[in-house]
């Protein structure tokens, strides 16, 4: 599309012809069709070179942690014969990233290739989608301008904060690190310990024929020397417990889901993780990282109903971690229950909002419901801990985390 400049030098040679037309010359006619015409050769010339204009975007990371700056290097290779006049780089990105990166390049030389890069630093986690790229791009004259896009878009997965944790947890199986001791029951490979379903990447020689026959499903033996500890992670994605995604109690909420599986996979613990109403799936170190980064809110909903997948996918001795608010007694009954189905049990409870910052009888109404479910999960077999939406669990752990013994968080 024609510039500002190109419209205004089309209107003097419109001008122009209509002054020659009335004075009768010749020469300022030439003129005139000349000045007219410019314009018109100035959106061909950059018609017949927008294709030629290759962009690569490069990440210096795709996978980052909060607060980790992240390089983007952008080559724009011109395959044209002709140098470019200046181009106008407009790369987008999603608004908790930043505005969008605007650049200038003076000029591409024919056959020959530019480099321009700019940095952003990450905050917020998430997935996010870097691009579309457009490049403005101009005639030496600047009297015509055409925008090209480049759909192209390379995705960003910022992780949640991970706290460090004092001491590593004890696996009672396995070969992890920390803590964790092997056992071996068995002296031969022929038997083995128990089974549970396929998984992608298991080795088929494995399969257990005679399961298979009776439930209808693939079956692995899982033989006890190459077993290890199983650990669940759940949290609480309702939005009446912690509110909406990428409120301070939600990411407070993610940050110690994150925390706790991280610091249990270091013990030497398998990890199942369970967001909201989700069924409890495996998931690697990284791959938690990268759940927890684009979990989000849930509708409301009772507490029992969250917890029955739990329940039902339980195993014996295995380890059970939630992150919940602070529970109302009907939610204290249905966690007691379902923790009965695992061997050692922690609960972080998460203020919703400062106490501090409630009246005076709204606070002890929250302060008193927080104190009696963490009296009543105690009671029961479960590890407790309170924090705020702004606290830290490394506090808290460090000061009240009691040496219990192996197998426990």
């Amino acid at each position: 599309m024609p510039s500002a400049r190109g419209l205004a030098v089309f209107g003097a040679g419109i001008a122009l012809w209509i002054a020659a037309r009335f004075l009768g010359s010749p020469d300022l006619h030439i003129v005139a069709v000349g000045v007219v015409l410019l314009p018109l050769v100035a959106v061909a010339f950059v018609r017949w070179n927008r294709h030629r204009l290759l962009v690569t975007r490069r990440l210096s990371a795709t996978k980052v942690v909060p607060g980790q700056r992240v390089t983007v290097d952008l080559e724009i290779e011109n395959d044209s014969p002709v140098s470019t006049s200046f181009v106008l780089l407009e790369d987008h990105m999603p608004p908790s990233l930043g505005r969008p990166a605007r650049l200038v390049l003076t000029g591409i030389p024919g056959r020959n290739s530019q480099r321009v890069g700019y940095s952003m630093v990450c905050r917020t986690r998430g997935r996010y989608a870097i691009g579309p790229l457009r490049l403005d791009v101009s005639d030496p004259f600047t009297l015509t301008r055409v925008r090209l896009e480049y759909p192209e878009r390379d995705e960003l997965v910022v992780f949640p904060e991970v706290e460090d944790l004092p001491g590593l947890p004890g696996s009672r199986f396995g070969s992890g690190s920390g803590d964790s001791a092997s056992r071996l029951l068995f002296r031969t490979g022929e038997e083995f310990y128990t089974m549970r379903e396929y998984e992608v990447g298991d080795d088929l020689r494995r399969i257990h024929w005679p399961s298979v026959a009776r439930r209808g499903k693939l079956m692995i033996r899982q033989d006890e020397a190459a077993r290890r500890s199983l650990a669940t992670v759940f949290m609480d994605t309702r939005v009446s417990s912690f509110g909406q995604a990428y409120s301070a109690p939600f990411e407070r909420a993610v940050s110690v889901a994150a925390t706790l599986g991280i610091h249990l996979a270091r013990g030497g613990f398998s990890l199942r993780l369970a967001a909201g109403n989700s069924r409890p799936r495996s998931v690697t170190e990284e791959g938690l990282l990268e759940a927890l980064a684009s979990v989000a809110h849930t509708p409301s909903g009772p507490m029992s109903s969250l917890l029955l997948a739990l329940r039902t996918t339980a195993v014996a001795d295995s380890t059970l971690a939630v992150v919940i608010p602070p529970p109302p007694a009907p939610e204290v009954a249905s966690l007691t229950r379902v923790g009965t189905a695992f061997g050692p049990k922690v609960a972080v409870i998460i203020y919703p909002t400062e106490p501090a910052t409630l009246p005076p009888d709204r606070r002890g109404l929250l302060e008193a419901k927080t104190t009696s479910g963490q009296l009543s999960l105690a009671r029961a077999g479960w590890d407790v801990f309170v924090i705020g939406p702004q606290g830290r669990l490394a506090d808290v752990w460090h000061a009240n985390r009691k040496r219990l013994p192996a197998g426990t968080v």
